[in-house]
């Protein structure tokens, strides 16, 4: 039988936005528990949990001081319990964010090992005499001084997430106690953050710099000599485990690095970037990657399948901020082959969020980005232009329940601001019109689940032509056909069998012919009727 992961689909949760249960405007468990049912009958089978662990949060949790204590923003580990248990008794997985490239500067550990070169957990993070030009993915030089020991370290974010040393063996049992901690709690599996950033180059040499593109070639500060090893350890570990998931955020749109970290005894997949992170809308470019992963992968990896996410700018917003598109993304994301993810808010439609004031950013990768622009003499409108371009509060405001003040999220003011837009996108409003994005979803969710072809099949064919993405999938005798016209024009096409059945469109258009017309951005799935011979 197939692990359960393979048929599933999951829903990302950014925590501190999703559903406040205690009134103090951040999100939390009892929030969350609170909306298990809305979950339920939306289709899903696995929840993503952003970070909950106890954290200062410089970047909203991914900055871990204490990886055995839940975060009081959200709630006790009593709440947390019972979360877990209410969500399983729903039949739904969680699988939850393990940041174990580094820790927040608060962090016990850190402070112990700052505190004297000689310390027994000096060896625990990563020091120097002098830095290298290695730079932070935030921005800036990846080393910061410390004048209590005079050496500087090693961050590969922000200053205050201070890379741990896995070279060091006892780096590695902390972080493998950790693991079983979690998982003896229930949890059934890991996203596993920037887990191809687990090992530097010891050699400490200088990158490159791409002089045509004015940036850092990161050559010796990630996908290192020996990360696969260890890839395969924590994997082995995890799956003493029966039943886990691990999900890894490899760093990089390359196909052939991103699949050195999936099967074969290693992670179950890795997100997908080549195909998630397109920055505006390009069916030719969508095929291209869906066509080439499928190439790379073969029969041995599995994809994944996502457009959105809490670091990234919601879909509807990069592709045209269009519904219809909206639908059509969401019928390839649940039909094509691979594991969906869907981004909490992206069923409503919810929109991007650009700000206009610097004080109402939150986002440390943003408010960065905005000091460095000011630093190169750039003007303070200039400035903000580039923030809001880094900035990844633009997909974190508040989930949008209803159309009260506060979106419904919280009783009082969210920790984030709930944009002017809200009423483009309101859950309450959409739950009960059958023509809605909401609707839809639930729609697609219940195809993918009954049909063993669409949650569990193989490609037979996989085409593009006139802004046309069609493929075909099969498995147990089933044959279901999907076509997405991604143009703004009429397209006529010749179905290739004669008996088929029309299981969904997102125009509700019948279709009946041999040969069918579709709208614009439309997109139908049906079901070849199989003939039997006697």
């Amino acid at each position: 039988m197939d692990k359960w992961w393979k048929q599933s689909t999951f829903y990302e949760i950014y925590i501190p936005s999703f559903m406040d249960g205690n009134g103090d405007g951040i999100g939390d468990f009892q929030g969350i528990t609170s909306k298990l049912d809305y979950l339920k009958e939306l289709g899903i089978d696995g929840i993503w949990l952003t970070p909950f662990y106890e954290s200062p949060k410089v970047d909203n949790g991914y900055d871990i001081s204490d990886y055995y204590k839940i975060d009081s923003d959200y709630g006790t580990m009593g709440d947390f319990e019972t979360f877990i248990q209410e969500a399983h008794h729903r039949g739904i997985r969680v699988i939850a964010d393990l940041v174990l490239n580094h820790t927040s500067s608060e962090h016990q550990w850190f402070q112990e090992s700052k505190s004297s070169r000689n310390h027994p957990k000096r060896d625990w993070y990563i020091w120097r005499d002098e830095p290298n030009n290695w730079e932070s993915f935030f921005g800036g030089s990846a080393w910061e001084y410390d004048k209590t020991t005079k050496q500087y370290y090693y961050h590969a974010f922000a200053r205050e997430q201070v890379d741990l040393n896995w070279h060091n063996p006892e780096v590695k049992k902390a972080m493998f106690d950790v693991i079983k901690f979690w998982l003896d709690k229930g949890i059934d599996g890991f996203r596993l953050d920037v887990i191809n950033f687990l090992k530097v180059n010891d050699s400490f040499l200088n990158n490159p710099f791409d002089e045509k593109k004015q940036e850092q070639i990161h050559l010796h500060d990630k996908d290192q000599e020996g990360i696969l090893l260890l890839i395969e350890e924590i994997a082995k570990f995890v799956h003493q485990y029966p039943d886990k998931f691990l999900v890894g955020e490899v760093g990089s749109e390359n196909l052939n690095i991103l699949k050195q970290y999936s099967g074969n005894n290693k992670l179950d997949v890795v997100f997908n970037f080549n195909i998630g992170s397109i920055e505006e809308f390009d069916a030719s470019q969508l095929y291209q990657q869906l066509a080439a992963t499928e190439e790379t992968y073969k029969e041995c990896q599995i994809p994944t399948l996502f457009f959105s996410s809490h670091d990234m700018s919601r879909h509807i917003s990069r592709f045209g901020n269009r519904e219809d598109r909206a639908k059509l993304v969401a019928t390839l994301m649940l039909t094509a082959k691979g594991i969906p993810f869907i981004y909490n808010g992206d069923e409503i439609g919810m929109r991007d969020w650009i700000t206009d004031d610097i004080n109402k950013m939150k986002d440390i990768q943003g408010i960065t980005a905005y000091k460095l622009a000011l630093k190169e003499g750039k003007s303070h409108d200039e400035a903000l232009i580039i923030a809001n371009e880094k900035s990844r509060d633009k997909s974190r405001t508040p989930m949008q329940w209803n159309g009260n003040t506060y979106a419904g999220f919280s009783t009082n003011e969210p920790w984030i601001n709930v944009p002017a837009e809200l009423h483009l996108a309101i859950m309450e409003d959409q739950q009960d019109d059958p023509n809605s994005l909401l609707s839809f979803y639930k729609k697609l969710l219940r195809l993918r689940k009954k049909h063993v072809a669409l949650h569990a099949g193989n490609y037979e064919y996989l085409h593009y032509k006139d802004d046309i993405i069609t493929f075909a999938k099969t498995k147990q005798s089933e044959k279901i056909v999907v076509v997405l016209n991604f143009s703004d024009e009429k397209k006529s096409i010749e179905l290739k069998s004669q008996i088929h059945i029309l299981l969904l469109t997102n125009k509700n258009i019948s279709k009946e012919e041999n040969v069918i017309t579709l709208l614009s951005n439309e997109a139908i799935i049906y079901k070849e009727k199989i003939r039997i011979c006697e």
